[in-house]
C-alpha cells in the first residue's frame, strides 16, 4: 500500500498519510491506552505515537529525501532539507482519551499540499496548495465551498491565553454582537478549520502565537486558504507574517464582524 504512492503527487501523499493515521486512530479507539505525560496537563496516548509512526512510513516511502516535523517525534530527516512535512497524528487527544470522537489527523507539506482526515466520518479534506476538496469513500472528490450560513463559530477556549487581558477568546462569547449574529461551538480540535473550509462552520477563532508553522494548524490553514476563506491572525495580520492566533471565516462579512469584536475593548456593547 505504501509503495503505491511513491510516484504520486504531494496531495496524494498527504491524503495517504492522513488516511493511514486515521486508520490507526479509529482502530485503537475505545481501548485503555497508555498516556505519555508532556507536562502542564498535556499528554499523548499510544494512539498518537502509533499513528505518527504510520504516517511517517507513508511519507518516507513516497518522499525519502523530505524532512518531517512530528508532534510526537519532533524533527526527523535532513536538517537542511528544502521540503518539510508537518504531522499532527491526533489533534484532540483529550477528546479521544475520554471517548469523544471529535479528532483530526493533520498532514501538511510546508507551503504546499495538505490533508485533514476525520477518522470517524471517513472524510478526508485536502488541497494541492491551490484548490481544496473533500474525499469520501465511494464518491467523487467534491470542491470545498465555504459558507457563513450555519452561523456556527468554533472558539478555542483551551489555555494558555497569551493575549490576555487585551483579548481572551472566552470574552468573545459574551459580546452582544456575537450573541446576536452567531452561535458558539467548542470542539477542541483543528478539525473545526476543515469544517470552515467545507461550509459546516462560519468561522473559527483561537489565540496563540504564529500558528502557520504549527503541526496542529498548518494543514487546516492550507485548506482554508485554498478554499477561499479569509485567514488572518487575531490582530488582522497575515498568519505567516506578524499574525498571532487565528480568525478564519467563510467570507469577508463574517471576518469583519469577528475582527470588530476582537478589537473592541467595550464588552458591554457593540
Amino acid at each position: 500500500m505504501i509503495n503505491s504512492y511513491a510516484g504520486s503527487d504531494d496531495a496524494e501523499v498527504a491524503i495517504a498519510g492522513a488516511r493511514a493515521g486515521a486508520d490507526v486512530v479509529r482502530d485503537m479507539y475505545g481501548r485503555r491506552l497508555q498516556r505519555i505525560d508532556k507536562g502542564a496537563g498535556d499528554f499523548a496516548t499510544a494512539a498518537d505515537v502509533e499513528a505518527e509512526r504510520t504516517i511517517l512510513g507513508v511519507i518516507r516511502a513516497a518522499r525519502p529525501d523530505d524532512a518531517v516535523l512530528g508532534e510526537e517525534g519532533g524533527q526527523q530527516g535532513a536538517v537542511g532539507a528544502v521540503r518539510q512535512w508537518l504531522v499532527d497524528p491526533l489533534c484532540g487527544t483529550l477528546n479521544y482519551a475520554v471517548g469523544h470522537m471529535l479528532v483530526a489527523v493533520n498532514v501538511a507539506l510546508r507551503d504546499g499540499a495538505a490533508a485533514v482526515a476525520d477518522p470517524f466520518s471517513g472524510e478526508v479534506f485536502f488541497t494541492d496548495g491551490e484548490t481544496a476538496w473533500v474525499r469520501r469513500d465511494g464518491a467523487d472528490d467534491a470542491l470545498l465551498a465555504p459558507s457563513p450560513a450555519t452561523r456556527l463559530v468554533d472558539v478555542n477556549l483551551d489555555p494558555p491565553f497569551p493575549s490576555a487581558p487585551g483579548f481572551r477568546a472566552v470574552d468573545l462569547l459574551a459580546h452582544p454582537v456575537f450573541t446576536e449574529r452567531f452561535r458558539p461551538r467548542v470542539v477542541s480540535t483543528t478539525l473545526a478549520l476543515a469544517w470552515v473550509a467545507a461550509g459546516k462552520r462560519a468561522a473559527y477563532v483561537t489565540d496563540g502565537g504564529d500558528l502557520s508553522r504549527s503541526v496542529h494548524f498548518a494543514a487546516g490553514i492550507a485548506l482554508c486558504r485554498a478554499a477561499g476563506c479569509v485567514v488572518t491572525g487575531i490582530d488582522g495580520a497575515p498568519v505567516d507574517e506578524a499574525g498571532r492566533g487565528l480568525v478564519v471565516a467563510a467570507d469577508d462579512e463574517t471576518h469583519g464582524l469577528l475582527m470588530s469584536m476582537v478589537r473592541s475593548r467595550n464588552w458591554c456593547g457593540p
